[in-house]
């Protein structure tokens, strides 16, 4: 079902299927341009668009297969028939081991710079949630850079927090930078 922010800029949060190519252009371009602001979501700068474009084909293929949940947030364009343009997006790593079978990691939680600190994390996080329950999942892991917008976020939404591992990551730049894991049990 998809879900609108109560404000404007309006925005539609779905899950996809399957990608097309301007999605993968535009998911593309959130991904270089989340990596050169600095976010630590598994690829270091400069990052180019052709790796990004690999990046999202993996992941399209992925969400075909099943294997992962995908969904987008569309900036609602003022023609209603037109598609609107993918500003953020979040994904469940569905397949897990088969002693997990109720368990999905969220990865790679993305927004556009632009929408940032205007509700859409929040929503996108939700919108997550209820895709993991309607998989049939009630227990959901995800980690984030300690002290980020994303700890806080996750922290606000009533996730838990797990610990943190120093210098698990990198930042784009090459710097360490400390993680925490974070679990939610869902009813």
């Amino acid at each position: 079902m998809p879900i609108t922010a109560p404000h404007a800029p309006a925005w539609t949060i779905r899950r996809v299927e399957r990608l097309g190519p301007r999605q993968i252009e535009e998911l593309a371009a959130l991904l270089v341009a989340v990596v050169h602001g600095g976010a630590s979501v598994g690829f270091m700068a400069p990052l180019g668009l052709e790796k990004a474009r690999r990046f999202w084909q993996g992941v399209d293929a992925a969400v075909r297969r099943g294997e992962r949940a995908l969904l987008l947030a569309e900036l609602r364009d003022e023609d209603a028939n037109a598609p609107g343009r993918v500003v953020g997006t979040v994904q469940l790593l569905l397949e897990q081991p088969e002693n997990q079978p109720h368990r999905a990691d969220l990865a790679k939680m993305q927004v556009a710079p632009e929408m940032q600190r205007q509700g859409l994390g929040a929503a996108l996080m939700q919108a997550a949630e209820d895709t993991a329950r309607a998989c049939g999942k009630t227990v959901l892991v995800l980690d984030t850079v300690t002290g980020s917008a994303g700890d806080r976020l996750y922290t606000r939404m009533g996730w838990q927090r797990v610990g943190e591992v120093p210098h698990y990551a990198l930042w784009p730049d090459g710097r360490p930078c400390p993680t925490t894991y974070f679990h939610k049990q869902l009813t």
